[in-house]
């Protein structure tokens, strides 16, 4: 579907409404506008029900939920009649099944997950740029899993059904030819923790933000390694141009040996249909806020208005574009 352009007034805080003149003026009618827009989490007949945003994350251990929360906190605070809740899930594909169907309004996902080309008129749109996921491949350090072929014939968790990770990791073992060679496992990331603890994989992988807290928890408590996936970058290129760029993983991020990785743009989506205004407001406050943000996960902070509006192959909503057009570099 495309985007709907709705004439309503403009959403802002009122907290901060001293600023400007500008906001000045749009706290007065802030209040009357969220009443007259109708429920876009459901079908409700009272226009003075609240605006409900959900928001779709992953597994409550890694980075798109502890930012979707704090996003949540932000929103439910200084956005009036808003409520924001945050969806647990399997993350990126996941994600964005759940904004095509209705289901969410914002979600994150990783760039690989989305279609090469969405079409003139795609029913779901960017928001930002958030930051990079990089992929994981973690084992411990007494295992002969030292490289990406040591995994030949190996239980190795591939990611949740659903998720991100599954569809990078799959394109990862077609490249290096061992798609019939590992056995694979579809678990999330708190399971797949747990069975590399109890012995009941080699390995796992997991694409996620620096750093990840399950994989930082477990270096700390196992004698861990990541395997060092740099080489692979430049195969995955070629099938898959403008995705994936290699990144480090330094040793003071997990306290191991440092290596290179696969990386791969994170953004955060919106349902093509939501008021402009309201996305416009929506990255406002991803963008004034992102020291909170941070607090809540370091990978928050490394966005700006400059890096987040690179989000091919979706374009921006109308209100986030409006945003970046509009606000001072």
């Amino acid at each position: 579907m495309g985007v709907r352009r709705r004439t309503v007034l403009p959403v802002t805080r009122t907290r901060y409404a001293a600023r400007s003149r500008r906001h000045g003026s749009r706290v007065a009618v802030l209040v009357a506008v969220l009443l007259v827009l109708p429920s876009i989490g459901g079908c409700r007949d009272d226009p003075g029900q609240p605006v409900h945003i959900r928001i779709a994350t992953g597994s409550p251990t890694a980075v798109y939920h502890a930012f979707g929360q704090s996003l949540a906190t932000i929103l439910n605070r200084e956005l009036p009649n808003v409520r924001a809740e945050v969806l647990v899930t399997a993350a990126s594909a996941e994600n964005v099944g759940l904004l095509n169907a209705g289901a969410a309004e914002l979600g994150f996902t990783q760039a690989d997950v989305l279609p090469a080309d969405p079409g003139p008129d795609p029913p779901v749109v960017a928001v930002a740029r958030v930051y990079d996921d990089l992929l994981h491949l973690v084992t411990t350090a007494a295992s002969p899993v030292r490289t990406l072929t040591d995994l030949r014939g190996r239980r190795v968790s591939v990611g949740a059904a659903g998720s991100g990770t599954e569809i990078t990791v799959s394109r990862l073992l077609t490249v290096a030819k061992l798609d019939d060679q590992v056995h694979r496992l579809p678990l999330g990331l708190d399971d797949s923790v747990v069975a590399l603890q109890n012995g009941e994989i080699d390995a796992f992988f997991f694409s996620g933000g620096l750093p990840v807290r399950a994989v930082a928890q477990f270096a700390r408590d196992n004698p861990a390694r990541i395997v060092d996936l740099g080489e692979w970058t430049v195969p995955l290129r070629r099938s898959n141009p403008e995705v994936y760029v290699p990144r480090d993983v330094p040793r003071s991020v997990y306290g191991i040996d440092p290596v290179t990785t696969v990386a791969n743009p994170n953004y955060l989506l919106v349902r093509a249909d939501l008021p402009e205004d309201l996305v416009r407001e929506v990255t406002r406050l991803l963008m004034e806020r992102r020291s909170e943000l941070a607090a809540a996960h370091p990978a928050a902070g490394r966005m700006s208005p400059r890096s987040a509006i690179a989000t091919s192959p979706l374009p921006l909503h109308p209100g986030a574009a409006a945003y970046y057009r509009d606000s001072k570099p």
